[in-house]
């Protein structure tokens, strides 16, 4: 690995560190369902956020609402000593990539098959404070 590709990979492991983030991968939903209940919390305060999913009628979003529940601790486990209601938490990132498709046969007229994909997908949220921490502890 070249240097600057090390240098790269090594400040971006440190942001890391100090990010509180949760992942949910092979959902077996299609990303474009999923895609509909992310982008309705995307940017809200969690608070507002765990609302709308717990009254959306998607099935994605119960799925959803538990991931973002794993990232709030998350971020609790990183900022200890700090009050979730103080902190004024908000989804700062939201998004979803495509995972492995199965593809299946679907038998169809004349002797031929369809193909069926079964799509699935993994979701990322990132959640972060809109106050500074440092102005808290002081």
């Amino acid at each position: 690995m070249g240097a600057r590709k090390r240098i790269k990979s090594e400040q971006r492991k440190e942001a890391r560190k100090t990010q509180a983030y949760a992942r949910l991968r092979n959902v077996p939903t299609s990303p474009r369902k999923m895609r509909l209940v992310i982008d309705l919390i995307r940017g809200k305060e969690v608070n507002l956020a765990l609302d709308i999913l717990k009254f959306s009628t998607k099935e994605a979003s119960r799925r959803v609402e538990k991931l973002l529940l794993s990232a709030v601790a998350n971020w609790k486990e990183k900022n200890e000593g700090v009050r979730i209601e103080d902190a004024n938490l908000y989804v700062k990132e939201a998004y979803v990539d495509s995972a492995r498709i199965l593809k299946r046969l679907r038998p169809a007229p004349q002797g031929r098959a369809h193909r069926i994909r079964k799509r699935s997908n993994h979701v990322t949220l990132l959640v972060d404070s809109k106050v500074s921490i440092v102005n808290q502890e002081n």
